[in-house]
Formats: C-alpha cells, sequence, structure tokens
C-alpha cells in the first residue's frame, strides 16, 4: 500500500472538493434582468407541490399569444414567485430576448429564452444552475419552451392542448 505525504494528500482532496462544487454549481451569468415591471406583470398560473408554491407572473400580452397559439413576444418576462412553507423563497425569472438564443450552443438552445435565479431581495442567486433549466424546458419546443401552456384557457373558456 502507497502512503501519501500529508501536505500532498490535503492538496488532493482540497482540490477534489474545488472541483467537485465547480460541477455541481455551473452558475453563470446571462442576459436575464429582473423585471423592473414586476407589478405590472398579472398572474398566469399556481404550481404547488407539498410545501412549495410557485406563482408565475408575466404580462397579459404574453398570455393572449399563449392563448392564441402564437409566439410568445421578445422582451416578455415569466416570473415563478417560489414560496417555501409560506415565505418568499426565491425567484426564478425566464425572459425571452432578440438573439439570446446565440448565446449558446445549438444542443443548449431554447429559442431565445434564457433563464436566472433570483434571491428574495432580487439580487442575482448564483448558486443555481441555470443549463438544468435549459435542458428541462428543452422538452417543451412545441409550446414555446413552456410547461403551463395547456393549463390557460382560451377565451373561450377551453383549455389549450
Amino acid at each position: 500500500m502507497t502512503i501519501f505525504p500529508r501536505p500532498l494528500f490535503l492538496a488532493a482532496l482540497a482540490a477534489a472538493a474545488i472541483l467537485a462544487i465547480g460541477w455541481q454549481v455551473q452558475a453563470e451569468t446571462n442576459r436575464v434582468s429582473f423585471p423592473a415591471d414586476l407589478d405590472r406583470l398579472v398572474h398566469y398560473t399556481t404550481v404547488r407541490r407539498g410545501n412549495v408554491t410557485e406563482h408565475i407572473l408575466t404580462t397579459p400580452e404574453a398570455i393572449t399569444a399563449v392563448q392564441n397559439r402564437q409566439p410568445i413576444p421578445a422582451g416578455t418576462h415569466f416570473v415563478l414567485v417560489d414560496h417555501r412553507d409560506g415565505k418568499l423563497y426565491r425567484y426564478f425569472v425566464m425572459e425571452k430576448g432578440e438573439g439570446f438564443g446565440a448565446d449558446y450552443d445549438a444542443r443548449r438552445r431554447t429559442a431565445d429564452w434564457q433563464f436566472q435565479w433570483f434571491w428574495p431581495d432580487r439580487s442575482l442567486n448564483l448558486g443555481e444552475n441555470t443549463a438544468r433549466c435549459q435542458s428541462c424546458h428543452a422538452s417543451q419546443q412545441g409550446a414555446d419552451y413552456l410547461f403551463t401552456a395547456h393549463r390557460i384557457p382560451r377565451f373561450d373558456g377551453t383549455p389549450v392542448e
């Protein structure tokens, strides 16, 4: 059995820990901004999972586009307001911008949507992996990358399918 000198062992252990942390977080900044007009956004839908309640907000124009099966306009924000045990935990912002898709390799692209997490004080939360968000939302390409498009009723009251 080979025994490593203690300093070499500790250095290797520290390097492994740093690499593991980097692989888990993979946080990055992008072009998503926290919407300055959050108070203008309207309720889109609510999702409940155990002690988590997510109220999703967006613009009236985006809701009309979903109801009419039209593309969501560039400049649109969808804001998921994440509450845990009745308290604001964080915000998840999905923003569509002209040319946003070009920032990513084709395998990671979700058209012109980008995703970002924010803390309750609306500061950037880089502790979340936005590549994971893109990966999951990519499965909804036929619904303009929205999981919730089928939940919003049309003007005549029938659900969007």
